[in-house]
């Protein structure tokens, strides 16, 4: 290399380095001996794989991919250990190096650090999140932003929302916030329970009431005293149930099964719902005087396909949770992946893309999940809705703005709400990126051409 190229690659922020065919290295910049903690002189002869001690020199090494196909990497996520042992973060491209005739004499490599951005992603992401419940929809906010005041009370909440919504997760926000934080949460789904052991399990037996009830066994009630018990699946309860339930709601007492005498029920009171309890009411299967009982306060809670805007933080949320729990370092999904996953409806929700993405975990033997890792349902071409292959933010952001236009009919003002921009931001970027509108845009009822 000669003295002025040496001057100008001396003087970049990047670190590069150089290496000949059988991966020696030739070369290391200035910026490669700060990031990396060596020495020129001490890299310089070695091969790469001494120095760097990446977690994919053995498996997956970029520049050897290049020097197989010949195809340069741009911007690609790895970690490395630097001398002193700790780990670093870098985003590598890679390039062959040619001599004067074209032929392959090596690859060059540009680097930079990125843990600072991957901190401040980090920062980012867990100032979307209220205890558990990780989220950037104005709805959500709006719910976090009540929380606080809702959990200072003791009223009963209902809590309405699709399956796999996160509905526990609020309740157990809402007990943590609570004055009664360091007593029980106790959990009961009623829809799981038959009357006769639903009775039992939330107020308890006493020793002789049947058979088998050779001693007293305290019910949910009982253990949750001075906390939160927390019944979900409220809706789907018998009528005799719930008049039992409302006489623990109306007196505060109940009374173990085979008992003659009386408890106090000394818990908070949180119910939750995948149905519709006011439909319920009006269909004459739930009790009006226990709705009321339990509709102090609602909280619904959105289904994802509302809040499509989650769906990238909550992917990166479960890749980093899946990556601790299955000792594995995925960086994260392809943008074909995340394109098929802003287009998908999510009728499961939440629950339905940890599983997703935990399926994903299973089969990825690479740094990146791909389609290919995805459930057999989306690998299965429907002529009706072919997957769009992203390979730009721009189109990715295109697909997702159409996607939350579909979804709610092709109303810019709705869509724009729950993007969280105005509607003349909202517009601007449908004119910059090219999406096409159907000729009634759904301002309202009949349409607007």
């Amino acid at each position: 290399m000669d003295f002025k190229s040496e001057i100008i690659l001396n003087s970049i922020a990047d670190g590069v380095f150089t290496v000949d065919l059988d991966w020696r290295i030739t070369y290391l910049n200035s910026a490669a001996e700060r990031i990396i903690g060596v020495l020129k002189e001490e890299a310089v002869g070695r091969f790469c794989a001494e120095i760097f001690k990446a977690n994919i020199c053995e498996r997956s090494c970029v520049m050897r991919r290049t020097m197989k196909t010949g195809k340069s990497i741009v911007n690609e996520a790895v970690t490395i250990v630097r001398a002193d042992g700790k780990p670093l973060k870098l985003s590598v491209s890679t390039a062959l190096l040619k001599d004067e005739r074209g032929k392959v004499i090596g690859g060059v490599e540009t680097f930079r650090d990125i843990s600072t951005e991957i901190e401040l992603r980090k920062r980012l992401e867990k100032s979307y999140s209220f205890e558990d419940i990780i989220s950037k929809n104005h709805k959500m906010w709006e719910l976090f932003d009540i929380l606080p005041d809702i959990a200072e009370s003791d009223s009963t909440v209902l809590i309405e929302g699709a399956s796999g919504t996160g509905k526990e997760l609020f309740a157990r926000a809402l007990h943590n916030l609570s004055y009664r934080h360091e007593k029980p949460l106790v959990t009961v789904n009623c829809g799981a329970l038959p009357d006769s052991l639903l009775e039992a399990e939330l107020f308890g037996v006493k020793a002789g009431a049947f058979t088998d009830a050779k001693r007293d066994k305290p019910g949910r009630f009982a253990r949750a005293r001075g906390g939160t018990i927390f019944l979900d699946e409220i809706g789907d309860v018998s009528p005799a149930m719930q008049a039992r339930l409302l006489r623990v709601l109306q007196e505060g007492i109940y009374e173990p099964l085979g008992s003659t005498e009386t408890e106090e029920a000394d818990v908070r009171i949180i119910t939750a719902t995948n149905k519709s309890l006011k439909g319920l009411v009006n269909s004459g299967e739930f009790r009006q005087d226990l709705y009321y009982r339990i509709d102090i306060v609602r909280l619904d809670i959105p289904p994802l396909a509302r809040r499509m805007e989650d769906i990238p933080i909550l992917v990166r949320h479960f890749v980093n949770m899946f990556n601790t729990l299955k000792n594995k370092d995925i960086r994260g999904v392809s943008a074909e992946v995340m394109a098929i996953l802003m287009r998908y409806n999510f009728p499961g929700n939440v629950r339905e893309l940890e599983n997703i993405i935990e399926h994903a975990f299973v089969l990825c033997r690479a740094d990146v999940i791909g389609p290919e890792h995805l459930p057999r349902f989306f690998r299965e071409e429907r002529e009706e809705d072919k997957v769009l292959k992203v390979n730009s933010l721009d189109k990715l952001i295109a697909v997702f703005i159409k996607d939350v236009l579909r979804k709610n009919d092709w109303n810019r003002k709705k869509a724009a709400e729950q993007l969280g921009m105005h509607e003349t931001t909202l517009w601007r970027k449908i004119k910059r990126l090219n999406i096409e509108l159907p000729s009634v845009d759904g301002r309202n009822s009949k349409g607007k051409r």
